[in-house]
């Protein structure tokens, strides 16, 4: 991203972002590395596991003992998982492995989530996201960000992604095109972002590090037609 780009996304107004709830600690407390939504459940990244949350009870309602370091995503069939340098693609009745392919960061992966029929994936410290082959992982399409890449998402065809730096979060939208900074969604102090999804109506699901909690924030509503 450009000097004209940095100072463009910062004299964006910042909204503050609404959480509607949090979930957690969850499990044993452990990390939330990723987090995506199949029409029912939250699936999170939790170290050795996949966890799903079921998000009215806030139960825990399966468990995939699955290696999940950073972001997850959902095709509508098969979960993906990033773990190292790899994406693992995961059945998510039985919890088998069933292919896996190289991550494009090389282990600096950091958010992901499935569109248009590709996987979306943030490199977070390279302020990155690429669009790949979700068969083979070739890079199709290289965005920039100015900020560190935590989580990446679509809403309604548009690109979010979460940031992380210091002990500051916000949700962006972007162009998914030049990277450019359309809007932006400050996270409340001390509430981090790592791994963010769309749940398709109002909600974004965020994993919140180490504090092993997953907060539901409310999307902004857009006018109708």
């Amino acid at each position: 991203m450009n000097r004209k780009s940095e100072q463009q996304a910062t004299a964006m107004p910042v909204s503050t972002a609404e959480i509607v709830r949090e979930y957690a600690p969850l499990g044993s407390g452990g990390d939330i590395g990723g987090v995506t939504y199949d029409g029912r459940d939250v699936w999170a990244a939790a170290g050795s596991r996949v966890i799903a949350l079921d998000p009215a009870s806030g139960e825990i309602v399966r468990s995939l003992d699955c290696a999940a370091h950073a972001g997850t995503a959902f095709d509508g069939k098969h979960l993906y998982q990033i773990v190292e340098a790899r994406i693992d693609k995961i059945d998510p009745a039985t919890g088998d492995v069933l292919a896996s392919i190289p991550a494009p960061g090389q282990g600096g992966d950091s958010g992901l989530t499935w569109a248009e029929g590709s996987l979306w994936v943030g490199h977070y410290r390279e302020r990155k996201i690429y669009q790949i082959d979700p068969n083979n992982g070739a890079v199709l399409r290289t965005i920039e960000s100015n900020r560190y890449v935590t989580g990446v998402t679509w809403m309604d065809g548009e690109l979010w992604h979460g940031t992380w730096e210091g002990d500051e979060s916000e949700l962006r939208r972007i162009d998914a095109h030049t990277g450019e900074v359309r809007e932006r969604l400050a996270m409340p102090a001390g509430t981090n972002v790592s791994g963010l999804e769309y749940d398709g109506a109002d909600l974004f699901y965020c994993g919140g590090g180490p504090t092993g909690k997953i907060r539901a924030v409310r999307a902004p509503r857009r006018a109708a037609g």
